[in-house]
């Protein structure tokens, strides 16, 4: 089998999502990471507009079947539908209809609410030119509420997994967004299930493993950290 090329950025959480989805079904791959901007390894330069005409990571080329992905929900679905054949992380055919769709919301609970609130909370704390109260505290309370939400469903598993079944596609979704709490200055120390949760999933080999690939293929590469 040759290996799978996955197209990162050193510090973006949707690549993390493939990464873990990699590592956990033990495919080959190569990681490549780029920069932001239109300049040389840029994700708006001309050669990695050809691979991704959204100019954003991640995106995933198979030479096995010659699919390219990007978005990171369409590429983890992709390797699932392809590669989990013993549905490793993905409901299996005797799951009931209501697995399924549980699978599905939390999924989309995250790609459509919960990263999005995560990334503009981040943004007006660490990148916006001037300093906007109104803009922090509203994505402080929504990303709050959020946890708020994730709370109740982590405790149906004791804080192990954010579906109760166990450890899925869904806890990958999850876990490169929510380990940024720090950067974006949330206090989340009231939330018990999900320490416990953020714990467990930080303690993973496949969690280990990633962050020293990162850190490697930005020495490799001469990235400097933002």
């Amino acid at each position: 089998m040759k290996p799978l090329i996955l197209h990162g950025h050193h510090t973006g959480p949707n690549p993390y999502k493939v990464n873990l989805v990699l590592e956990y079904l033990k495919l080959p791959y190569d990681y490549k990471l780029w920069v932001l901007g239109d300049g040389p390894k840029g994700v708006k330069s001309a050669e990695f507009l050809k691979i991704n005409e959204n100019g954003r990571v991640p995106a995933l080329e198979d030479p096995n079947t010659g699919v390219v992905s990007w978005e990171s929900q369409a590429v983890i679905n992709y390797l699932l539908r392809v590669y989990d054949k013993s549905h490793t992380l993905s409901p299996g055919p005797d799951a009931s209809e209501q697995d399924r769709v549980d699978y599905d919301k939390w999924t989309a609970f995250l790609t459509t609410t919960f990263g999005p609130m995560m990334g503009q909370r981040n943004w007006y704390i660490n990148f916006n030119a001037t300093d906007n109260p109104d803009a922090k505290k509203r994505y402080e309370e929504q990303c709050l509420r959020c946890f708020d939400v994730l709370e109740g469903q982590l405790a149906k598993s004791d804080g192990k997994s954010v579906l109760p079944g166990g450890f899925s596609a869904v806890d990958c979704h999850f876990w490169p967004w929510l380990r940024q709490f720090d950067y974006a200055q949330l206090d989340v120390s009231m939330y018990t299930f999900f320490q416990k949760w953020f714990k467990g999933i930080g303690e993973r080999p496949e969690v280990k493993k990633i962050d020293e690939l990162v850190a490697k293929e930005k020495e490799k590469q001469g990235i400097k950290s933002m």
